[in-house]
């Protein structure tokens, strides 16, 4: 029988995804995107914000139809909406045949197992397990860049993430795991590894006593076929002076680095729970920059979160116009039941929260505009990820820009470049947060 696997949410979730489809191949199941070949569906679901528990509900009622017209055998739904609302899926969706969760995703193949034998069950985990982790994954992407997801959960209680309850607390995949999985991918072609948890700076404090991220990485360094290794979702106040370190010295280290702040409101930071402040902030972007001058810094801030007076929205504007962030995400606050800012005072409506969006995008178009304009003339490395044949150009990333979030470099090239290959160009121009350019040389001849 035929399996369509539809991943929803974030990076950590297509891992999780990927890891499934590892163990649905091994237990002899095939694959199929298409919906009228598929026999059975299988959605990893995502509730992290409104949005993304909207998207979840209809993809699986629009598969619920197709269950319920007899097109299909089974319909299993995974992943974090399963975790949170089991009893409401089972209430309101009968058409779901079995819900697998978070802590649970091993279980994949004995859950569909029962289904198909007409016994179905669900499969849920204690949340402070050991996560599941296998170094054989059914790869999803194009197959050179890929991500790599270090540990599992969160301790940080933010005021306004549910995270920690449909994920539970934070839990390290043990080291020598990661590097044996990251030796595969590596052996099946993968050349730039993301780095990925809900926050991967506090690896290894529940395994080994301290954060031993910076030792993952010297190990990670060490497989000669990776040459991209990107860190994603820092935490800016565990960054630590050896980790700085780390990123300045190990060549295949990216000099990139995501840490979202948030807010730029010491009174906003402290409703939010986050532990540092705004001052910690700039002091923090200006010892990252004097150590790696040409580093890439990215964040992530939340508009309208409960109580944001226009005082706490123009020192968060302020603080972008200062620390000047290379790349930058911002989103309006969704208040998620269950969390201690969905109950406080002084919700902001959504214009203001939309409006209070815009400005920060507005302000950061100059500044990024600014920056692109800074880089003309400059040869910078280049991974090359498709071509687009009606422009003749060459789809590329640079080092500043992580893979569906970030812009993007499109290469003019009388040479013929393969996916994978890492180039360098030289920037001639920019087309708003896109980058043009020129191919100079093959940085190293594909493996």
């Amino acid at each position: 029988m035929k399996v369509l696997f539809v991943s929803l949410g974030c990076d950590k979730n297509s891992v999780d995804s990927e890891m499934m489809l590892g163990i649905l191949a091994r237990s002899g199941y095939e694959f199929t995107n298409d919906e009228e070949e598929a026999d059975i569906v299988i959605i990893n679901s995502c509730c992290f914000i409104g949005d993304a528990k909207e998207e979840s509900i209809n993809t699986i009622i629009e598969y619920g139809k197709r269950r319920l017209d007899g097109q299909l055998k089974a319909l299993i739904v995974t992943g974090c909406l399963a975790q949170r609302y089991p009893e409401e899926i089972r209430s309101e969706l009968p058409e779901v045949d079995a819900l697998v969760g978070t802590a649970a995703i091993g279980d994949i193949a004995e859950v569909l197992g029962s289904v198909i034998e007409g016994d179905p069950k669900d499969a849920f985990s204690p949340l402070d397990s050991k996560p599941f982790h296998q170094s054989e994954r059914i790869i999803t992407t194009s197959g050179f860049s890929e991500y790599l997801k270090i540990a599992e959960g969160c301790a940080r209680n933010c005021t306004y993430c549910i995270i920690p309850k449909i994920r539970g607390p934070y839990r390290s995949v043990p080291m020598e795991e990661l590097v044996k999985e990251a030796e595969s991918l590596a052996e099946r072609g993968v050349r730039e590894i993301n780095i990925v948890a809900q926050e991967i700076t506090l690896y290894g404090i529940d395994l080994y006593g301290k954060k031993m991220l910076p030792e993952l990485l010297r190990k990670l360094c060490l497989i000669e076929d990776l040459r991209w290794i990107r860190l994603l979702y820092c935490y800016p106040e565990e960054i630590t002076d050896e980790l700085i370190e780390v990123i300045r010295t190990e060549k295949k280290v990216l000099h990139y680095i995501d840490m979202p702040v948030q807010s730029g409101s010491d009174g906003i930071l402290g409703l939010m729970g986050r532990k540092i402040t705004r001052s910690e902030i700039l002091d923090l972007v200006r010892k990252i920059r004097t150590a790696i001058p040409d580093i890439c810094i990215r964040t992530t801030l939340i508009t309208g979160f409960p109580s944001e007076s226009k005082k706490d929205f123009e020192e968060t504007a302020d603080l972008v116009r200062k620390a000047r962030f290379n790349r930058l995400g911002c989103f309006t606050y969704s208040p998620e039941e269950g969390t201690k800012a969905a109950e406080m005072k002084g919700q902001i409506s959504e214009r203001t929260k939309e409006k209070r969006r815009a400005e920060i995008m507005r302000i950061q178009q100059d500044i990024v505009f600014e920056y692109n304009e800074s880089l003309k003339d400059s040869v910078t490395d280049a991974f090359v990820e498709g071509y687009i044949r009606e422009d003749d150009v060459y789809v590329c990333r640079t080092y500043m820009d992580a893979p569906d979030v970030d812009g993007l470099l499109f290469v003019s090239s009388e040479r013929e470049l393969q996916s994978g290959m890492i180039i360098k160009a030289k920037i001639t121009g920019y087309n708003g947060y896109d980058l043009i350019g020129e191919f100079v040389e093959q940085d190293e001849p594909t493996q």
